[in-house]
């Protein structure tokens, strides 16, 4: 069965650091492109950064540029959000998307 399983979520301060990780399983992850998506309180799902099937070419909301990075290791079937420089702002459920599938979500609060 198609499953993509993510982990790295938490609590964290502002200025600190989390590394998202999401596991795929039950298709082929490398023939498809990937994405990150948040949604905060309130809000509608929001896409944070898409990479395409190889990892050669990447894409990020502007709120995240420069403080996010979307990677992906195909070898192991897992994609990646490094998150940097976290604010308050960032603080949502954050989902990994791969076609019509997705991520059970993590919460990611960033507080003081």
């Amino acid at each position: 069965q198609v499953q993509l399983v993510q982990s790295g979520g938490g609590l964290v301060q502002p200025g600190g650091s989390l590394r998202l990780s999401c596991a795929a399983s039950g298709f082929t992850f490398r023939n498809f492109a990937a994405a990150w998506y948040r949604q905060a309180p309130g809000k509608g799902r929001e896409l944070v950064a898409i990479i395409t099937e190889s990892g050669g070419s990447t894409n990020y909301a502007d709120s995240v540029k420069g403080r996010f990075t979307i990677s992906r290791d195909n070898a192991k079937n897992t994609m990646y959000l490094q998150m940097n420089n976290l604010e308050t702002e960032d603080t949502a459920v954050y989902y990994c998307q791969v076609s019509n599938w997705w991520g059970q979500g993590t919460q990611v609060t960033v507080s003081s």
